[in-house]
């Protein structure tokens, strides 16, 4: 038996502002044994109380499809869509990144930093915070250039998404 390529899938879903929501989405990821990768949550109209929900999470097609659907039908979700299949998006991620060094090892730290455009937001003697958005690959290419220089701390806020174009979600 042939076992089905994983994909990464960031899906978005539209649901009402109101307690327990969320639960009742992670509870459906947990109690099939989903993973999530990514979870951001904020509310998107104060007078509809709606807010968005985006997830990556990874799984076979079949998986993928089977997540969507199962989430359509949660009664608070107004539309649940797989990003990554659905036409063009945007996706971004923010870091905080700490990082402690001196001398010639800070001097690379800033360079590096202006190279990803991240910018340092606090600084110390010994020490520095940068501030970066971008994709998830160019976070992680920047954090991982950062370790021999001093990295302290990450802090990610994970994926937000959007589709392109006029159309909602």
């Amino acid at each position: 038996m042939i076992k089905s390529e994983q994909r990464k899938a960031t899906i978005a879903v539209l649901v009402d502002n109101e307690p327990g929501v969320l639960a009742r989405v992670i509870g459906l990821f947990s109690g099939r044994g989903y993973n999530i990768d990514s979870l951001t949550v904020s509310e998107v109209d104060a007078a509809a109380h709606l807010s968005r929900i985006t997830i990556v999470t990874s799984g076979t097609e079949m998986v993928i499809t089977q997540i969507k659907a199962q989430l359509q039908r949660l009664v608070p979700v107004h539309r649940a869509s797989d990003l990554t299949v659905e036409g063009p998006y945007i996706e971004r991620e923010l870091a905080l990144v700490k990082v402690s060094s001196s001398g010639e090892t800070r001097v690379e730290a800033l360079r590096i930093a202006d190279i990803f455009r991240a910018r340092a937001v606090d600084s110390t003697i010994n020490s520095f915070v940068f501030e970066i958005t971008g994709s998830l690959e160019k976070i992680s290419a920047f954090v991982d250039l950062m370790r021999p220089l001093g990295l302290v701390d990450v802090s990610r806020t994970g994926v937000v998404a959007i589709s392109r174009g006029p159309d909602p979600i």
